[in-house]
């Protein structure tokens, strides 16, 4: 759905591209100069106001203009989508009954975050609990976490192991038998896993700091 704001700004984006300010694009299309200025744009009691077709196409006409490139430009300032992904407490992640196989969160408990759509319906969000991952993560921090994006060395990674451990921290080193983990936070000491014991691992793809 088209918006006020981005129809607006599509018309200031154009008069930029073409050297203009939004007076000077209302004059070359042949409409009175305060035809796109700002005081137009919302009436004295707050109602929106939207441009004509008309004047729209006017402008497109004189700077020779494809009606699909201003939709470009519209759909360029179209706010992100959003979706709603499952947020836990990181505290609560090493409990039983909120992950299934290969870490993809199930099962109640989880509460909800708003974000970004990514087209994935497996991320979730854990929420930092105290100051063990400081610098990089302090509390209250919230962490988006892909179980399906692939991790390679150098990615921060959420860890679960069999023991109901979680643990955030960078991924050092992986071989078919062991995995390092070097810890965020200089006071604490870097971990090495055996496969074994790892119950899954997922990467971190986003963070709210």
């Amino acid at each position: 759905m088209l918006t006020h704001g981005q129809i607006w700004a599509a018309i200031d984006t154009l008069a930029g591209k073409h050297g203009m300010s939004a007076s000077a694009l209302a004059r070359r299309g042949g409409l009175d100069a305060t035809t796109f200025n700002k005081s137009k744009r919302v009436s004295d009691v707050g109602r929106l106001r939207w441009p004509s077709t008309e004047s729209v196409a006017k402008v497109l006409e004189a700077t020779s203009t494809s009606l699909d490139e201003f939709i470009g430009l519209v759909n360029a300032h179209a706010q992100p989508k959003k979706q709603t992904v499952p947020l836990l407490g990181m505290a609560q992640a090493g409990a039983g009954g909120y992950f299934g196989d290969g870490g993809f969160p199930t099962g109640s408990g989880w509460d909800e975050i708003a974000f970004p759509n990514v087209g994935d319906g497996h991320t979730y969000a854990l929420e930092i609990a105290g100051e063990s991952m400081l610098p990089v993560y302090r509390d209250g921090d919230i962490i988006v976490v892909n179980p399906e994006a692939p991790v390679r060395r150098g990615d921060r990674v959420v860890v679960k192991t069999t023991d109901g451990e979680v643990l955030a921290k960078e991924l050092k080193r992986q071989t078919g038998k062991t995995i390092e983990l070097r810890s965020l936070n200089a006071s604490h000491e870097d971990r090495t896993l055996a496969t074994e014991q790892v119950e899954w691992m997922a990467r971190i793809v986003w963070s709210s700091q």
